[in-house]
């Protein structure tokens, strides 16, 4: 119920969330291609760089000169600013001049003209209205009365959506930091880079790919360059569920699919360590070192690996990693369709592999011994890992894999600790518990191999007999309550000894009533056999009883059995007072059903169709077809005759005869019905066939109409 409870999210426990990132981080780290696209490449403002061209921020004109390389001289077809330009530029040849103007007014009317044609913001302006350049900007979550925002957000993104994108948890910010306005209104578009859903332990496993800021939603810098790729495509939100439980599956984006989580965030589909993806300096590109092919037709992203400019992120791979490269994965991830994804269902999966688990570990574990338990909790454990490692590499599915081998493990370790410290008291428990409802030899089996035997609740397919003495509610009447007593001991003696002759569990005596049943605690595949043998034995067991009853003055008793077939839940149920092995189900109620139906169709034992079925060495007349109070199926019952070759050729001829009538009676064919019939009854008197003789003469007056099926119902029990 804890790992359960932590599934579905209404208890968190954080050692559990922090196994299973380490579980995360080591599925990811151990199957890393290492490999990135050729075609991605990051230009980079390294140490090299600001060694040679001075301390960042660099003049804007700079940015534009590189700017210009890479889209004239060396033709990519993408670019994205892992940089924000909020500031206006101060460090270009327009302060330079403006300065003059400071020192010397007289100039001012020469100069300020040149000040606005070499304005660094201008040219890169200029520059981005003529390349599909995409800028990056920062969403904080810090109030705008602590920190106002800066510089000038981009358009905000238009969501195809069938709901409200409103209605999900995608991250809000309440600030940012956005470029010049200059800059932004040139721009083809911008993305934001920075992540509100870092894991508490600072790792960037997961990112959004949209946050909203004033009713407004945006995209991250990775998703702006592959629409900048794609020609612009609108966003799809794919989504399921209604307004009251709205479920963000995916996003799309020109035909290629993102699998995110209801906050818009995707699990970082790293390649490799820092250097996947491959780095160019800045100075290199300056110098023009850099071969013209390695950079026609790609995708560049231009960001800092300089320790300096703090641009550094802790992953699953490394813990010192360009938060650039993290942008390639992403832009890879979504071009290559290499995404991981954990979608809604993973919740249900996780559930039912926790229940499979604990129920097969919990049921097998008490039946085996310390070396076989270890045998197979080792299977256990490598098939939880290759099954869940074939869903991550072949499915792209992050399953949880911590909570299914903890689980295991703390079973596996408590069965090895009671089965160490109880074993023995258990033993004596079964013999205390059990001796009561069993035979003794069936305690001695048990005993020799205790783990085969549960307490616990569980469904099997077994046999359950009732038997009730009729008409018993007058003899007491006529007896003082030392002769009651000693009349129903000797009745239940005989007849108990009977069940455990035949290797059945007494469940309870409820006055003059028994219930037992085959087929637990042991289990026995001839339950049904075994249960019919009993319920014979009882009826003769009982019509031997007569004379000496009659003898003894008591009056001569006759009882009535009932048998059936079927799933039952057995164990140990009550409350903390008191406990009973007994079973419980539906099947068990049509056994109480049956031994009510004895009296109406004058047999001394009724079985079910199952009975008949599972116990088929014997020879059966079947009785009705009917459906009995609180069941809506029909149930075919049948009267046990005796063993297969113990019953006379006569016998035979007459059980056929019957069958035969009660076809014709099934099919509506009255009058030959009752021909059989008559003959039947006047060779033997036996109710059912004066039964079967009204209905022919009530279904003449009232027809039961073509659809009727030979059901016949009993509204009482």
């Amino acid at each position: 119920m804890i790992f359960l409870l932590h599934s579905i999210g209404y208890w968190n426990i954080s050692l559990f969330d922090r196994l299973e990132q380490i579980a995360y981080d080591f599925r990811v780290n151990l199957t890393v291609t290492n490999e990135g696209d050729p075609q991605i490449l990051i230009i980079d403002i390294d140490e090299d760089s600001l060694r040679e061209i001075g301390q960042y921020p660099w003049p804007r004109e700079y940015v534009a000169d590189l700017l210009y390389l890479l889209f004239a001289e060396y033709g990519v077809s993408a670019l994205g600013f892992d940089i924000v330009f909020a500031e206006p530029d101060r460090r270009g040849a327009s302060e330079a001049l403006q300065n003059i103007v400071d020192r010397r007014p007289e100039l001012a009317e020469t100069i300020t003209p040149l000040i606005a044609e070499v304005n660094g913001d201008r040219q890169l302006g200029e520059l981005l209205a003529q390349t599909p350049a995409v800028l990056g900007f920062y969403l904080d979550r810090e109030p705008e009365e602590k920190t106002p925002s800066v510089g000038q957000l981009p358009k905000p993104l238009v969501i195809n959506s069938p709901l409200p994108p409103s209605l999900l948890p995608i991250p809000k910010a309440a600030r940012f930091s956005g470029n010049q306005p200059v800059l932004q209104d040139n721009a083809l578009s911008a993305g934001f880079f920075d992540n509100p859903l870092i894991d508490q332990d600072g790792v960037f496993r997961r990112v959004p790919m949209i946050q909203e800021y004033n009713g407004e939603y945006y995209q991250s810098l990775s998703l702006a360059v592959v629409r900048s790729v794609l020609g612009m495509p609108p966003v799809d939100f794919i989504m399921s569920g209604d307004e009251s439980n709205p479920i963000l599956e995916a996003l799309n984006v020109g035909g290629f699919r993102i699998p995110v989580d209801n906050q818009s965030g995707v699990l970082v589909p790293y390649y490799g360590g820092r250097g996947t993806f491959e780095y160019i300096s800045v100075i290199d590109v300056f110098r023009k070192t850099v071969p013209k092919e390695k950079l026609e037709g790609a995708i560049v992203l231009i960001g800092a690996s300089a320790p300096g400019l703090l641009d550094l992120r802790t992953t699953p791979i490394q813990s010192v990693y360009p938060g650039v490269e993290v942008h390639a994965n992403l832009i890879a991830g979504i071009l290559h369709q290499s995404f991981k994804e954990q979608p809604t269902y993973t919740v249900g999966g996780e559930i039912i592999v926790l229940i499979l688990l604990g129920l097969l570990l919990t049921l097998a574990l008490p039946r085996m011994n310390p070396l076989p338990i270890l045998i197979g909790s080792s299977l256990i454990f490598i098939s939880i890992w290759y099954g869940n490692l074939f869903l991550w590499v072949e499915h792209k599915w992050v399953f949880p894999l911590a909570t299914p081998i903890l689980l295991s493990a703390l079973i596996i370790a408590y069965q090895l600790a009671y089965g160490y410290l109880i074993e023995s008291r258990g033993k004596r428990h079964l013999t205390r518990l059990f001796g009561q409802y069993i035979p003794p030899e069936l305690v001695d089996e048990m005993n020799e191999n205790p783990g085969s035997i549960s307490l616990e609740g569980e469904s099997r397919e077994m046999t359950v007999l009732f038997s009730d003495v009729r008409g018993f509610t007058t003899i007491p009447e006529g007896l003082n309550p030392e002769e009651l007593t000693r009349l129903m001991n000797a009745f239940l003696t005989p007849m108990t000894g009977v069940i455990h002759e035949y290797r059945g569990t007494i469940d309870k005596y409820m006055g003059d009533a028994i219930m037992a049943f085959w087929g637990a605690p042991l289990r026995d595949p001839l339950h049904a056999k075994h249960g019919v043998e009993a319920g014979l034995r009882m009826i003769e067991i009982m019509k031997e009883l007569g004379p000496e009853f009659k003898k003894r003055g008591w009056p001569e008793l006759k009882v009535g059995v009932g048998l059936n077939t079927g799933s039952m839940n057995v164990g140990n149920m009550g409350s903390e007072f008191r406990m009973a092995y007994t079973v419980l189900g539906d099947a068990v109620n049509l056994g109480s059903r049956l031994e009510g139906l004895t009296k109406q169709y004058g047999v001394d034992l009724m079985v079910s169709e199952s009975t008949a079925l599972a116990a088929d060495d014997y020879l059966y007349r079947e009785l009705d077809l009917v459906k009995v109070k609180g069941k809506h199926e029909p149930v075919a019952i049948f009267e046990p005759i005796a063993l297969k070759g113990t019953i006379s050729d006569a016998t035979i001829h007459s059980l056929d005869r019957y069958h035969l009538a009660l076809k014709h009676f099934r099919n509506q064919d009255w009058g030959y019905a009752e021909r059989l019939l008559t003959e039947l009854l006047s060779e033997e008197k036996r109710m059912i066939y004066d039964i079967y003789l009204d209905r022919i003469n009530l279904y003449r007056e009232h027809s039961p109409g073509k659809d009727w099926d030979g059901v016949f119902t009993h509204t009482s029990k």
